[in-house]
């Protein structure tokens, strides 16, 4: 995992532990100016490096890159990267190929406190079951990789396995609006997207039993 600023890992009274995952761009400089401004909202974040330093101009190169690792090599890497931090509790977030990734950790993590998703969701295993996760989602309107059906039926199922979803589309935008480096970047929908996911991040904050550090079944 990258070097990020000097942290303790476990509980921060009153913040959450997010960890924050990459894009199949990898870990570009807008994932640092986003962990920095969740940082700077009062937040604990932790940017994992699932491919050891390497970033990518394209999304066929970054999907190359990230079909030779494999999917089940990049869980692996991301489990191990959270692992040191989830025992107190995790918002586990992500953009795009990282939104997917952390759609899967959460959903297999009984201590998550949340899942914010930006740009991405991903298959939901059969078994899946959360009680009354908080999810926000933020996806551009039109999205080649996150179609209106795909979205629909993700919704529906999200639901069903207990989770408590909320959906923000961005009409016009590029399918990774939030980075400035992209052709993809709308400052609008961006801005919009860090004020509407820093107050989700707030309500997390302030639900019941946020104040106490969560045990383990």
């Amino acid at each position: 995992m990258a070097a990020d600023r000097a942290v303790t890992p476990g509980w921060h009274h009153g913040l959450m532990n997010i960890v924050l995952f990459h894009s199949t761009l990898g870990p570009r400089p807008a994932v640092r100016q986003a962990a920095d401004r969740l940082r700077d909202a009062g937040h604990q974040v932790w940017t994992p490096d699932l491919f050891e330093g390497r970033t990518f101009d394209t999304v066929e190169e970054g999907m190359a890159h990230q079909d030779g690792i494999g999917r089940e090599e990049l869980l692996k890497r991301a489990v191990l990267a959270a692992a040191p931090y989830s025992e107190r509790g995790l918002v586990y977030a992500g953009f795009s190929l990282g939104a997917s990734i952390a759609q899967t950790l959460a959903l297999g993590d009984h201590r998550a406190r949340g899942l914010l998703l930006l740009h991405g969701t991903s298959d939901i295993a059969p078994n899946a079951s959360v009680d009354d996760l908080p999810v926000q989602l933020h996806v551009a309107e039109p999205d080649a990789f996150e179609t209106d059906d795909w979205l629909s039926a993700w919704y529906l199922q999200m639901g069903r396995i207990g989770a408590d979803v909320e959906v923000h589309r961005y009409a016009g935008a590029g399918h990774l609006y939030t980075d400035p480096d992209l052709p993809d970047y709308d400052a609008q929908a961006a801005e919009a997207t860090w004020r509407v996911a820093l107050g989700f991040l707030d309500s997390l904050q302030e639900s019941p039993g946020a104040d106490e550090p969560q045990t383990g079944e």
